[in-house]
C-alpha cells in the first residue's frame, strides 16, 4: 500500500508542475452548420481550456502532503 501512496503523490506532483507550466491547452472543434442534399457548411472553432494556477499549487501540495505523511507511517 505505501508504495502506491508514494505513486499517487508523485503523480500529483507532475500533474501540478504540468498545470503551473502549461495552465490550459488549445483545441479546434469542428461544426456542422448546415446540410444541404451533398453540400454540406462547417465551421471550425477554437476552444481554450485554462487551469487556474491555485489548482496545480493544491495538487503539489497534496502531493507533498501524502509523501510527508507516508514517511511518518512508515518509522
Amino acid at each position: 500500500m505505501n508504495s502506491f501512496t508514494n505513486i499517487i503523490a508523485i503523480a500529483l506532483i507532475i500533474v501540478g508542475i504540468f498545470v503551473l507550466s502549461y495552465q490550459g491547452f488549445n483545441y479546434t472543434k469542428h461544426e456542422q452548420i448546415a446540410k444541404i442534399g451533398d453540400v454540406e457548411i462547417t465551421a471550425k472553432t477554437r476552444e481554450n481550456v485554462y487551469f487556474p494556477p491555485l489548482l496545480g499549487g493544491l495538487a503539489i501540495a497534496a502531493g507533498i502532503v501524502i509523501l510527508v505523511i507516508g514517511r511518518i507511517n512508515k518509522k
